[in-house]
């Protein structure tokens, strides 16, 4: 059987930490910032992490 071949868009998006968590960026960051306040535009800004829920579907697309 052939190696799993790592989704492109999610080799982008993700990155794994060396305690095994995947790392993401929040979204709603890119466009129409006026709006949004600058406490809420400064916590977008930070990295968060993916939820257990969804762990395993993602290291599906990253092949890890």
């Amino acid at each position: 059987m052939p190696k799993m071949k790592t989704k492109s868009s999610a080799k982008k998006r993700f990155t794994l930490t060396a305690t095994g968590k995947i790392k993401r960026k929040h979204a709603y960051k890119s466009h129409i910032l006026t709006k949004k306040s600058t406490k809420r535009k400064r916590n977008l800004t930070q990295t968060g992490y993916v939820d257990k829920s969804d762990e395993k579907r993602i290291r599906l697309l990253i092949a890890k």
